[in-house]
Order: C-alpha cells, then structure tokens, then sequence
C-alpha cells in the first residue's frame, strides 16, 4: 500500500491533529498514523466516517488512480 497523502493533506486543510480525527471517528491515533502511511487498510465504515468529517468524498480521499503503461 501506498502513503495516504490526500487523507493528510485533507486533515491539514480542517486544521485538524491526527488525534483529533482519530476521537471524532472514534479510532485511536496510531490507527490514523497507519492509514496515512499505506500500513492499516481500513473499513469501508471508517473511511466513510473518515470522509465526512473532513467533508471530502471517499473518491477524494481514498481512490487511487491506476496508470496503464
């Protein structure tokens, strides 16, 4: 898996601690920690939570584009 650098990017534009994200989804910060670094595949539930929190969609923040070469 790869970093989650949108969900980050996402996090920083609400002004928002990976603490504070991880008590409004209701997960710990290590689990925020590892969805951010590509090492925590998470719920189809959690990243829906994760998505309106931050007022994005689950496209926004965690579809990955595949290049066909």
């Amino acid at each position: 898996m790869s970093k989650n650098l949108r969900l980050k990017a996402a996090r920083a534009l609400k002004d928002m601690s990976q603490k504070g994200l991880a008590d409004a989804v209701g997960v710990t910060r290590q689990t925020i920690n590892a969805i951010e670094n590509g090492d925590y595949n998470p719920t189809i539930k959690l990243c829906i939570s994760i998505c309106r929190v931050l007022g994005k969609t689950l496209n926004d923040i965690f579809w990955e584009d595949e290049v066909n070469e």
